[in-house]
């Protein structure tokens, strides 16, 4: 090839210019300039454009202006700056073509509900990929990237040599942990070694052409909007953001055409180094030339200084957090426990450093190999006792690390685990049991991540597995039930008021520099995964990690629920960006949010209470906004009076707006998230006001989603908010 690396670009950047132009004609003239354009699930607009441009493009008549916009970007030049931003431009281009789509059609990518792709055995293109991903979505993304969980983005686009190298790249990032796209005939490539995808799974088909690379892109600039509050409009600031906080890389396979590397100019400006398979010019740490198919993770992983501890586990099958959102149904189970189905415990337990045998793993009862009955599921009571000791380990301690079971058990590959405690439900597929899984690898991989994730405080630990009927229903009504009885009066006496330390907590800091979540015990983070104990069992294992001590002191304010150590705390952690902060206040000075929170609540001012919106809430909630527009103005560290993002676990706290009036200002929630809270929000009311099942009395969209409904309804039941002193 003659050209040069710029004149490629520049040649990419114009194909995708020319189809574009052609698009964007071609609806103009059949749906009118009035037509609207969106991307379904995001209240950004365009998402890149809108980043790039701080324009946002709604109807067919902008996409003109959008292409303006674009070609301000392209000046043909023998800088290396001017050749990014052509790629920039291309992906702009590309969002262009990919917004037509859904002009047409509400859902082209054909396979956007998918699944399973592999278990409905799907062999159409169409059915294979996902495109655009929700901002719902990419919030579910935030804890696992703030932790490391997900340590990093892969990109995978062309066609690789053969399927089976393509697979074992797939895997080599998915037990890492990785976040996996792909674009182009890799797909089929894995369908064809039936790799497990699905946005649970980490492992996205977004499309064959290349212009759908761009909702990779998109998740990128949304998290630098979400996340990091970067304004609109300051590509120099999303640039930086992306630079910096999303580890991605690209990884291209098969011969490139011009448009791809210029897909991988905009990549190599957000900071995401490509590696080519087929040579071309290689720009030092932008852009990397690797021919050598075992060696393309290692280099990938080294470009973005992505750095792996894998820990070794005695398992037939992958261990990763990468199958943490993994399902099983009832065509691929082989065998379940507990669901009401058998009785079923969990529990972590401190023993004495001389009693436990460390990597001592026994099965007590019949494994899942045993009794077979052909085409029959196996259906067993599970007991599993975890049993830890360590010079600094505090019995407080040990709910923190029963918890923790529930995610250690979905890592596993072909396991589902839902619940804790005694209501645990646990399903193991067939195609692990044939990997050779039995009962004896769950306590191997509970042992090893015990002792990994907690080394500071572990020292030893034993696991015990009960299968026995008698055995699981004595032990637990002997052992299990008394001790979780002593740790819930424990809990319940651990107020606000008794305690004299809350906990910073800095873990979104890597995507929300300015947010500080301040945890509680009545408050814990609003992610809902860091509890008070969470916070004070990591100040042990990380003395100088992301949660420290605020030590209270007098409170300048106990209705707002204000401290001077709190503001100190939150203006040192957020280099002076907020101030000071209320815990206790929807109104005045309200905590920040990362977003990756559970919920947002916001002021529905006729009702004279407040509504709660969930992150799996799909619709438009009574206040005229979704979950996506409501997150809009609340996410990245900045304080929005009168919205506030929050766990699920608030709502039934007893500090849950106070200085408002508290939980019966509550007026309206998705049915599912109402369900989920019931109990503990009517303990909590009635404990408060003396009122039976308040939650009788709040909304749900099953009952009316518009203000005057919702009205209706409220008058009905006699909602107390109706009746108490205007909330603002």
């Amino acid at each position: 090839m003659n050209m040069n690396l710029f004149d490629i670009i520049y040649d990419g950047q114009a194909q995708y210019q020319k189809r574009a132009e052609e698009a964007v004609a071609k609806v103009v003239a059949e749906k009118g300039k009035e037509a609207a354009v969106k991307f379904p699930g995001t209240a950004y607009a365009l998402p890149c454009i809108y980043a790039i441009t701080g324009e946002k493009i709604t109807n067919v008549g902008e996409l003109e202006k959008a292409l303006e916009l674009a070609k301000e970007k392209v000046h043909r030049t023998p800088y290396l700056q001017d050749a990014l931003d052509a790629g920039t431009a291309s992906a702009m281009f590309a969002e262009i073509i990919e917004a037509v789509k859904f002009v047409y059609d509400e859902v082209p990518y054909a396979g956007r509900k998918v699944e399973d792709i592999n278990a409905e055995g799907l062999n159409t293109g169409a059915d294979r990929y996902l495109g655009n991903l929700t901002d719902a979505e990419i919030r579910s993304f935030g804890v696992a990237l703030v932790t490391q969980d997900i340590p990093g983005v892969a990109v995978i686009i062309g066609e690789a040599k053969d399927s089976e190298t393509l697979a074992n790249i797939v895997k080599d990032y998915q037990g890492k942990g990785l976040l996996t796209f792909m674009v182009g005939k890799v797909i089929d490539q894995a369908v064809e070694q039936n790799i497990k995808m699905g946005i649970d799974l980490r492992v996205i088909p977004l499309g064959y052409e290349i212009e759908s690379v761009i909702h990779v892109i998109s998740v990128a600039l949304r998290a630098s909007l979400i996340f990091g509050a970067t304004t609109p409009g300051d590509f120099l600031k999303h640039r930086t953001y992306t630079k910096d906080r999303v580890k991605a890389f690209v990884n291209v396979f098969g011969p490139w055409d011009n448009k791809i590397i210029a897909a991988g100019a905009a990549a190599i400006e957000l900071g995401f180094p490509p590696t080519t398979e087929t040579y071309i010019n290689e720009v030092p740490t932008l852009l990397i030339n690797q021919p050598d198919y075992e060696k393309v993770v290692a280099t990938s992983l080294e470009a973005r200084n992505i750095k792996i501890k894998v820990t070794e586990i005695d398992c037939p099958v992958a261990v990763s957090s990468a199958f943490e959102g993994e399902r099983v149904r009832k065509d691929t189970m082989f065998a379940e426990f507990g669901g009401n189905r058998t009785e079923s415990w969990e529990l972590v337990t401190t023993g004495d450093l001389a009693e436990i045998e460390d990597h001592k793993i026994t099965v007590i009862g019949p494994d899942i190999d045993e009794n077979l009955e052909e085409g029959k599921v196996v259906r067993l009571p599970l007991g599993v006792k975890v049993e830890v000791a360590g010079k600094a380990m505090q019995k407080d301690f040990e709910t923190v690390l029963e918890r923790r079971i529930h995610y250690f058990m979905n890592y596993v590959e072909g396991a589902m685990h839902v619940g804790q405690r005694n209501i645990v439900w646990i399903r193991l597929t067939k195609e692990a049991f044939e990997k050779g899984f039995r009962l004896k690898h769950i306590g191997e991989v509970l042992y090893a991540k015990m002792r990994d994730e907690f080394d500071k405080v572990v020292d030893k630990c034993q696991v015990t597995i009960y299968t026995n009927p008698e055995d699981v229903k004595r032990i637990g009504e002997e052992l299990v039930k008394p001790i979780y009885a002593e740790r819930d009066e424990r809990m319940d006496a651990l107020t606000d008021e008794s305690v004299d330390e809350f906990y910073t907590c800095l873990l979104c800091q890597s995507f929300a520099p300015s947010h500080v979540c301040i945890v509680t015990p009545e408050r814990l983070g609003l992610c809902g995964a860091v509890s008070w104990l969470d916070a004070k069992a990591t100040k042990e294992l990380d003395p100088t990690g992301p949660n420290q001590p605020v030590v209270k002191g007098e409170a300048i304010d106990e209705k707002l629920g204000r401290w001077a150590s709190v503001d100190e705390a939150v203006a040192t952690n957020s280099q002076g960006a907020v101030e000071q902060v209320t815990l206790y206040s929807i109104l005045e000075d309200p905590m920040t949010s990362c977003g990756c929170f559970e919920c947002i609540c916001g002021i529905m001012p006729e009702a004279n209470g407040v509504i709660i919106v969930n992150r799996e809430f799909g619709d438009t909630s009574p206040v005229g906004m979704t979950f996506g527009e409501l997150a809009s103005m609340t996410g990245g560290g900045v304080q929005t009076p009168g919205f506030m993002g929050h766990g699920r676990f608030l709502i039934g706290s007893k500090k849950f707006m106070a200085a408002e009036g508290g939980l019966t200002r509550i007026v309206w929630m998705p049915k599912e998230l109402k369900d989920d809270v019931a109990e503990r929000l009517n303990k909590a009311v009635k404990e408060m006001t003396g009122i039976e099942n308040f939650s009788d009395m709040v909304c749900d969209e099953t009952i009316a989603n518009d203000s005057e409904g919702v009205l209706e309804f409220l008058e009905s039941k006699g909602h107390p908010a109706l009746g108490m002193d205007p909330i603002m």
